[in-house]
């Protein structure tokens, strides 16, 4: 019940205070404090410990309201931010505290009450989702247990249901090693998204150049806690600055951050689930909660498998069941068509798997040609609304005068033009997902307009006089850094942190090097079909200039490449590529060659580069417009200045 509610307000200007007072009371909540300063605050946290905390950014005295952010993290309690304006050092430090919502002053009294409602909504809801988590891995290991697969492949089960919550590409399970104990670790290794290497002391054996003893005096030098750790890059090489077993994995896998997980067992022995990441900052503070919470899951799984009669941790090394060097799903993949196996790309997979079945707002990043729809799409197909409409809207390719009417619709004769009844992009998607590409493309007016939609819930269309509730799934996509936006005043603070309640990262390509044989494959395929040649594949020093190239538009870029070597090769066998040079190089090239230029002819040289490099495409994602980041009317205008026509001639 909203009464029940006591809201501690920490601002250090009386009259915003007394605002937020009258508001809160009104409403219904209780006001269990106002203080204007951190002491202030913690003194009265102290002594009523509040439900939800409304601080201000910046307070009187050294400490701030961040300050402030850490201790309430400590203390488990949601708060929201407050502030007029922030820049992007403040922003990257307000983001690491996770708020659960953000009021942006001047505000209206319907924005306060509307972000509390939905904090509080996300608070509740991220409590019932760690019970729902729980009781979905307690099945998972019941299944796993009453399963007839084999000891190992048990074990992998259970640390792949972990895997959407503890990212791992390389993952060991064993007990503290005694001198005079035989050696004994299983380990998995991550090769592709449902499919894992199974390693145990023979593979190990080889796979290191390791002897069985060596491994023993390796593993007996680990350090070992009785507590959860984690340790990103820096910290693991200080770790492991002398030789040990763990320091043998991260060189032999490039493994870059490492989460140890005790489980202590009923015989006061204890099992360690060592995961591992090539990422340099997979894991964070929340897995060591996490790791808290799956403990006793793990305790009872792990006794129950130490005690089963085919357990190779009680019996001799030859007695061991029979290996199988690879572990392959038999469900399908719920990837198929999206091409990569990289470590980067796999992690994207996982987080879709954490976050489809939620209605959480997802916002995917990166730049442009990385595959940010295909991943919106995954989302939305794994999702409870998959059979309700997945509706795409490019909002780079909006004019600014029809944004409102493509998102909300319009009624007959709203305005100049309107002819007929236009139902709007959040009509269309009523029940099901709005893929909402290139966001912070949106001009500031449209974005207040869109965070009001997405905070009430309902839209009303320009002419109409009712207002439509809406039920619909965000998912947001950007090449732009949003929080430099932000920072720079052409992006709402409240609007993304609306959108980025999950954000996913889409790796560029020059990230994922160890993709690019594959994707070329695939693209080859395709092209090679469509023209009907016979084109058997690429020659080896090809992929290799491939790989060191930078590709800034990513896949798309590659895929336009392979289409027009395959169009141009007479060969079975794409024996070179001329890869394009950056498009900074042209344009230095330009000046360069022409020694002093004029103003007007450097500009024009700059826009043919950039038709040149898109293809002459200039509107929407991946075009001139966007690589120039200009708007598509200015450039538009500016090329009718120039006299540029689209095919770049004069």
């Amino acid at each position: 019940m909203i009464s029940r509610k006591n809201i501690l307000v920490v601002e250090d200007e009386f009259i915003i205070a007394d605002v937020l007072t009258n508001i809160f009371k009104t409403a219904g909540y209780n006001i269990c404090g106002v203080a204007d300063n951190v002491t202030e605050a913690l003194d009265m946290i102290e002594h009523s410990r509040p439900d939800f905390v409304l601080v201000d950014i910046f307070l009187k005295g050294k400490t701030t309201g961040i300050d402030l952010a850490h201790r309430l993290m400590e203390m488990n309690i949601p708060f929201i931010y407050i502030s007029a304006n922030a820049n992007e050092k403040v922003l990257e430090a307000a983001k690491v505290t996770r708020p659960y919502g953000f009021v942006v002053k001047p505000f209206r009294e319907k924005d306060v009450l509307i972000a509390l409602d939905i904090a509080i909504y996300r608070h509740e809801n991220q409590r019932e989702n760690g019970a729902r988590q729980n009781a979905m891995l307690q099945k998972k290991a019941s299944e796993i247990l009453a399963s007839s697969k084999k000891w190992e492949h048990k074990v992998l089960e259970v640390g792949k249901s972990l895997q959407p919550f503890i990212p791992f590409e390389f993952l060991s399970v064993g007990m503290q090693q005694q001198e005079d104990e035989d050696f004994y670790e299983l380990s998995f290794f991550r090769i592709a998204y449902d499919e894992y290497q199974l390693l145990d002391a023979p593979e190990l054996m080889v796979v290191t150049k390791q002897k069985k003893h060596e491994l023993t005096r390796l593993k007996t030098a680990d350090k070992y806690s009785q507590l959860a750790e984690y340790y990103n890059e820096q910290e693991m090489s200080e770790l492991l600055s002398g030789s040990s077993f763990k320091k043998l994995l991260v060189d032999t896998y490039g493994l870059k951050s490492h989460l140890s997980v005790p489980v202590h067992l009923p015989d006061s022995r204890i099992c360690y689930f060592n995961f591992y990441s090539r990422r340099s900052t997979a894991y964070q503070d929340d897995h060591l909660v996490l790791s808290d919470r799956v403990q006793p899951l793990l305790a009872n799984f792990m006794a129950a498998m130490i005690n089963a009669p085919n357990s190779p941790m009680v019996q001799k090394e030859s007695n061991y069941a029979v290996k199988h060097p690879v572990s392959k799903s038999d469900q399908p993949n719920p990837f198929a068509g999206i091409i990569g196996g990289s470590h980067l790309l796999l992690t994207v997979f996982d987080h879709v798997m954490q976050v489809s079945g939620a209605d959480s707002s997802v916002l995917i990043l990166g730049e442009s040609g990385t595959g940010k729809e295909k991943i919106a799409e995954r989302i939305h197909a794994l999702s409870r609304r998959k059979e309700k409409p997945f509706v795409k809207i490019n909002c780079a390719a909006l004019p600014a005068t029809l944004i409102d009417s493509e998102l909300f619709g319009h009624e007959k004769g709203a305005f100049t033009g309107a002819y007929d009844k236009k139902i709007g992009k959040f009509e269309q998607a009523h029940g099901g997902t709005l893929f909402l590409d290139e966001i912070g493309e949106l001009p500031l007016e449209s974005q207040s307009k869109l965070l009001r939609v997405l905070q009430e819930r309902e839209i009303e269309r320009i002419g109409g006089r009712t207002t439509i509730k809406t039920d619909v799934r965000i998912i947001a996509a950007t090449n732009r850094n949003l929080e430099k936006e932000v920072a720079d005043g052409r992006f709402r603070l409240d609007l993304f942190y609306r959108i980025n309640v999950f954000p996913i990262v889409m790796p560029p390509l020059r990230e994922r090097t160890e993709d690019i044989p594959d994707l070329a494959k695939y693209f080859l395929n395709i092209y090679a079909r469509k023209t009907g040649k016979v084109v058997r594949g690429i020659a080896p020093q090809v992929l290799d200039s491939m790989k060191n190239y930078h590709w800034p538009g990513n896949i798309r870029e590659l895929e336009n490449l392979i289409e027009r070597n395959v169009l141009l090769t007479r060969d079975d066998m794409i024996n070179s590529m001329a890869l394009p040079t950056q498009l900074e190089q042209n344009v230095n090239a330009v000046v360069t060659e022409q020694k002093i230029i004029t103003m007007s002819e450097g500009e024009r040289a700059h826009i043919i580069a950039a038709l040149r490099k898109c293809n002459g495409k200039i509107w929407g994602e991946g075009g001139a417009a966007s690589l120039l980041n200009l708007p598509p009317t200015t450039l538009n205008s500016k090329m009718k200045k120039l006299g540029i026509r689209k095919d770049f001639g004069i």
